[in-house]
């Protein structure tokens, strides 16, 4: 089932009205025809709904069913990601959203290889924005997590230090046992923040800056991981301790 995003503002009593390019998807791409079912999400909420007219520049939706989906986490994740190379920070933000980040940030570190002017800080953002909007569709958010503007090293400590947890995949003195404790102080309705580093690692100071911030440095397991796997790694384990340590059944 198809999963599309709209405003409050768009809502007429039982009916949600879908604007922009996604009517041009419904029409042409999909051909999506009246009767046929889909997702609404609008507000954190995804309603089942059935498309009851499409015109030239705007789809109507009934609403069969309010808050039919609820794919959120019982915790809030961030992502703090070392800026890597390429294309890579595509790729991370889109498995983050699958994951359910609830934000992702890029931050600026001393082994980035990866240099932006302002300008094309702008230009990244705006992609990387449309790239999450694209995967909380396909993966059926009932939002659109937030890629927020680059940071520095430090202002990316200050943001994930103000967090109730604050995970910091490195080589950790006691392995897998430092994991463990550091998800044990994880509890329903937490702030988790998640700081990867960029392909060249952590420096010595980055490191020492992120403990004297409060970080609980933990560890990934025996092999050295690529930062794209890292990330994806270390938002699984989150996702599946909520899931599995703190549900409700």
């Amino acid at each position: 089932m198809h999963n599309f995003f709209t405003q409050q503002e768009n809502r007429r009593e039982n009916v949600f009205i879908i604007e922009g390019g996604d009517v041009n998807h419904i029409k042409n791409v999909l051909r999506m025809k009246e009767g046929e079912k889909l997702l609404v999400s609008c507000d954190g909420q995804s309603h089942l709904c059935a498309i009851k007219a499409i015109f030239e520049s705007s789809v109507e939706c009934e609403i069969l069913e309010e808050n039919y989906i609820d794919s959120s986490l019982n915790i809030k994740l961030y992502l703090f990601q070392g800026l890597p190379k390429s294309d890579k920070m595509e790729f991370i933000i889109q498995k983050a959203v699958e994951l359910g980040a609830e934000g992702i940030y890029g931050v600026e570190m001393e082994n980035c290889v990866v240099k932006l002017d302002s300008k094309k800080k702008a230009s990244k953002l705006t992609r990387w924005q449309e790239i999450a909007k694209s995967a909380a569709k396909q993966c059926k958010r009932s939002f659109i997590p937030e890629v927020y503007p680059i940071l520095s090293y430090d202002e990316a400590i200050k943001e994930a230090s103000k967090l109730d947890v604050f995970l910091v995949p490195f080589e950790s003195k006691n392995g897998m046992k430092d994991t463990k404790e550091a998800l044990l102080k994880i509890k329903k309705g937490s702030s988790v923040g998640i700081l990867i580093g960029a392909e060249g690692g952590f420096s010595e100071s980055e490191i020492k800056k992120a403990e004297a911030a409060g970080a609980n440095i933990i560890s990934l397991g025996k092999r050295i991981l690529r930062c794209e796997t890292a990330a994806v790694a270390s938002l699984c384990m989150c996702m599946l301790y909520a899931e599995t340590e703190l549900c409700d059944d």
